[in-house]
């Protein structure tokens, strides 16, 4: 075998260890993935049982109850379209509220209900925190 042939089947030998281990990879993270649902994703394709997932969009107007154990929260996330009941036992972040944004993580129960293990609430752009926005009305009034 030339020393053309050699290298050739080296790069060739290379290429294919290279694919095996991306295949490997992406097999072994199949299951560890969370997937990201809207509500009206899950009322289209159906429940993902069994595997956590995130699912996100908007605290509805009214539909935060706590529970009498003062740790469980229950709400209800909606996109426009359609609604999940949600059910988190946990301290909730500062920036949970109503007509808010919020991902949670947790599985899908057979009902159609949401078991959620950690919540995420979002803020939009404009957010500033309080100790903040003081100090930018106190630079505005200084400058000429």
């Amino acid at each position: 075998m030339t020393a053309k042939h050699q290298r050739l089947t080296l790069a060739l030998l290379a290429v294919a260890a290279v694919v095996a281990a991306a295949l490997l990879a992406m097999s072994a993270l199949k299951d560890q993935a969370s997937f990201f649902y809207a509500p009206s994703d899950v009322a289209k394709q159906g429940l993902p049982l069994g595997r956590a997932v995130r699912l996100g969009g908007m605290v509805q107007a009214g539909s935060i109850r706590r529970a009498a154990d003062g740790v469980t929260v229950h709400f209800v996330v909606g996109d426009g379209i359609a609604t999940t009941p949600v059910t988190f036992a946990g301290i909730v972040p500062d920036l949970f509220r109503e007509r808010s944004g919020v991902v949670a993580e947790g599985q899908f129960n057979r009902d159609g209900s949401f078991t959620a293990t950690n919540l995420l609430a979002k803020h939009d752009e404009k957010y500033m925190p309080p100790e903040m926005a003081g100090k930018m009305h106190e630079t505005r009034t200084l400058e000429p």
